[in-house]
């Protein structure tokens, strides 16, 4: 699905080969993007900062500073959307991509038609206003003491406050939220989230359940403590009793 025409999309493709930025930049501009580029990671992460990007493509290896690098210190100020390049084999890399905070990943050599399709994909999940293309009478609303995930329009509610997350953030409370109580390996977690299996290699899911504690707490305390530990198994997201 295309986001609405009256909307600018405006995204940042960051890679050392000018080759691969003009053939990105030929195909996103076909569909009514607007594109930015950047070609080492120390330009990538000030224009990255500077600029409110709807998403960014990002090179995993870069000159002045690696994508994994940047994309550690821009999940410090932003959520915005980010889908890693990666050549083939990097799987520990990807691993490590993960957990500084990418939503996804294409390995290269890649079809640009793919490229299209994750980050039509990452923007429908990331959209805050993806609800004005649903039925607003049957919005898929979950409610819970101290939290309210509009799944709508990706909007995660504590009190009156917003909180903004990354799209893999917001996937992760979601998936949690749709099964109270229930407690989840991070086996479990990576498949269902992630649908990506890291054999063995879990600090994925503990980065970004601590980064999504600390994003709830700041709202409010009590929805934090709903993201609940069960040392030796996994996690749960736990609904306090009235």
């Amino acid at each position: 699905m295309a986001m609405p025409q009256n909307e600018t999309v405006h995204i940042l493709v960051v890679d050392d080969e000018e080759r691969i930025r003009r053939l990105l930049r030929m195909y996103l501009e076909r569909e009514g993007y607007v594109i930015d580029e950047a070609a080492d990671g120390v330009e990538a992460l000030q224009k990255a900062l500077e600029t409110d990007y709807d998403l960014i493509i990002l090179d995993l290896m870069l000159p002045g500073m690696d994508g994994i690098d940047v994309c550690r210190k821009l999940r410090e100020r932003k959520a915005t959307p980010v889908l890693m390049l990666t050549a083939r084999g990097e799987e520990t890399s990807r691993v490590e991509g993960f957990e500084a905070g990418t939503d996804d990943y294409v390995v290269k050599p890649f079809s640009p038609r793919e490229v299209v399709l994750r980050v039509k994909a990452l923007l429908r999940r990331s959209s805050p206003t993806a609800y004005l293309r649903t039925d607003t009478h049957a919005r898929n609303i979950i409610v819970l003491p101290n939290l309210i995930i509009d799944h709508d329009a990706h909007r995660v509610t504590v009190g009156d406050q917003d909180v903004n997350l990354t799209p893999k953030e917001y996937e992760l409370l979601h998936f949690l939220a749709q099964h109270p109580d229930k407690v989840f390996t991070r086996e479990e977690l990576l498949r269902e989230v992630w649908h990506y299996e890291f054999f063995g290699d879990l600090r994925t899911v503990d980065t970004h359940i601590k980064r999504l504690r600390e994003k709830l707490n700041k709202a409010s305390p009590k929805a934090a403590e709903m993201i609940v530990t069960v040392w030796g198994v996994g996690y749960k997201l736990e609904v306090p009793r009235t």
